[in-house]
């Protein structure tokens, strides 16, 4: 087959998911022409199409965003729900173990922050499987925006109903595989407390209700029908390391999900519920 537009190896090998040498055999070129091909439209859709349908957010858009989460999920100054997800790669000639996950495959890392209707707001791809979500986020230009206050983060705001509690920071909800950050809110696996224990699973309903359909969380539609399970253990280091300020931030929000501000009237069954208590 002979091609009439160079283009077409690129929309076989994105619609498809075809190898390479499988679109070679099929338009009589080689590898290296295909591959070009494929890397130099990925490029060119990329710097293209960017800034129309995945801006920089600005502080609107994060305002916007806090409200739908709040709206669909309870959830007050939430700005999205932020976990990895391994994508299985062929092994790179000589890359040792650098992409080897704990999984046992090979893979690179796609980190995403999703809003509260499952859409992508900011990804950062390509580290190696072997690297921690964590260590992922620290170093992606996510991690060092939110660190530097250049994500036009919108300023600390009160949250409904508690006025008491003074203005609190947007955040980030997360799993326990991420540190607990003033930006970045993650639950505990303390569960010392019935409001610690509370707090914690409100987190992780906030946390999987949005990652669901792209990051294979375990929350259903309602938000709420079946919560992650509460992992306790004595040894939280990543609680122990966390700043005075992050703590704080964190503190509020127990306090506000614990509140006759924030409560609704199901909560608790549906925290019993997760927690295996009927």
């Amino acid at each position: 087959m002979l091609i009439k537009n160079p283009l077409f190896p690129k929309w076989r090998f994105l619609s498809t998911g075809d190898s390479y040498r499988t679109i070679v055999s099929s338009f009589q070129l080689g590898v290296s022409t295909v591959a070009s091909i494929v890397s130099e439209t990925c490029d060119a859709l990329w710097h293209c199409l960017r800034d129309e349908h995945f801006p920089v957010p600005t502080e609107e858009m994060w305002r916007s965003t806090a409200r739908r989460f709040h709206e669909r999920w309870n959830f007050p100054n939430c700005l999205g729900a932020m976990d990895g997800k391994h994508i299985f790669i062929q092994t790179p000639a000589n890359s040792g173990s650098l992409y080897f996950n704990y999984k046992g495959t090979f893979s690179v890392v796609l980190l995403a922050v999703v809003d509260a209707d499952y859409r992508f707001l900011v990804v950062d791809v390509g580290s190696y499987g072997s690297n921690s979500d964590g260590g992922i986020f620290a170093n992606s230009v996510l991690g060092k925006a939110l660190r530097d206050g250049t994500l036009n983060v919108p300023p600390p705001s009160e949250l409904p109903g508690a006025p008491e509690l003074g203005k609190v920071n947007h955040v980030i909800v997360a799993d326990e595989a991420f540190p607990l950050k003033p930006y970045l809110l993650r639950h505990t696996l303390d569960a010392a407390s019935p409001q610690t224990r509370e707090f914690s699973i409100i987190v992780c309903l906030g946390y999987g209700a949005s990652l669901k359909m792209y990051l294979a969380s375990s929350v259903n539609a309602s938000g709420f029908s079946k919560a992650l399970q509460n992992r306790a253990t004595e040894d939280d280091h990543d609680w122990q390391w966390a700043s005075v300020e992050a703590q704080n931030v964190r503190e509020l929000y127990k306090e506000y999900f614990n509140s006759p501000a924030e409560e609704v009237a199901w909560q608790y069954d549906h925290v019993n519920h997760a927690l295996g208590n009927r």
